[in-house]
């Protein structure tokens, strides 16, 4: 599993969200409601889960309850989970969404990474995985389930390692420094405090990174600096 760490500093532990964790769950398989709902309510976080097997009447309780976070189904009915991942990023922007899929369903999961959706995880993750996956989402990071990673891999993969030094000499040396502390897994904060300049200015650099790199936000930048060799001591 990856763990893309939050750009601003995360809250530190679970339980200082609330006395109890309020989460959601979206899928239509009532055995998998019911399985994951046990999960979550089970230690260490004790949640308190609510289920819909309809993604419209999710909608409708993630507007009415206050909870700390959703999971949805990617191939939710009538509305879909990249959907569903867009309307309540608009109306509850705080609100972190993991997004489940089955086997089949790895590329559209790897591409909702481009989007604001919080994790993103197979239904056969290990349950082991999948918590340590939730507990970073709720300390405010984003978290992609391991069984994701080779198509994430893939995805970004240059089709030759030509490719690669091509796309690295098209940065500047300091957005090649940038681009390996992103890899490094380092905050936007951290980053600036080490070369003396503004989040803003941080900010700026890799919005120019992934414009040339033709990325999608930090989680594909953190491993295309891996591919690049940027991360090696």
């Amino acid at each position: 599993m990856v763990v893309v760490p939050a750009s601003q500093a995360p809250r530190s532990v679970v339980r200082e969200i609330a006395p109890q964790i309020e989460t959601l769950v979206i899928d239509r398989q009532p055995l998998f409601l019911a399985a994951l709902a046990s999960l979550l309510g089970g230690d260490p976080l004790s949640a308190h889960v609510l289920t819909a097997s309809r993604s419209d009447v999710g909608l409708e309780i993630a507007r009415a309850e206050t909870l700390h976070l959703v999971f949805c189904e990617l191939r939710a009915d009538p509305v879909s989970g990249v959907e569903v991942v867009r309307v309540l990023t608009e109306e509850r922007p705080d609100l972190p969404i993991i997004l489940l899929g089955d086997e089949t369903d790895r590329s559209e999961l790897v591409a909702a990474i481009s989007t604001s959706v919080a994790g993103v995880f197979t239904k056969s993750a290990a349950p082991e995985e999948f918590l340590v996956g939730v507990r970073a989402v709720l300390s405010g990071h984003r978290a992609i389930g391991s069984l994701l990673m080779d198509q994430l891999l893939e995805r970004l993969a240059p089709p030759f390692p030509h490719e690669t030094r091509r796309f690295a000499n098209q940065l500047s040396p300091t957005e090649l420094d940038i681009l390996a502390m992103i890899g490094r897994a380092h905050s936007i904060p951290n980053i600036a405090a080490t070369r003396g300049i503004s989040h803003k200015t941080v900010r700026n650099h890799l919005s120019k990174i992934y414009r040339k790199l033709d990325l999608h936000g930090r989680t594909e930048a953190m491993l295309w600096a891996t591919r690049m060799g940027l991360t090696g001591s």
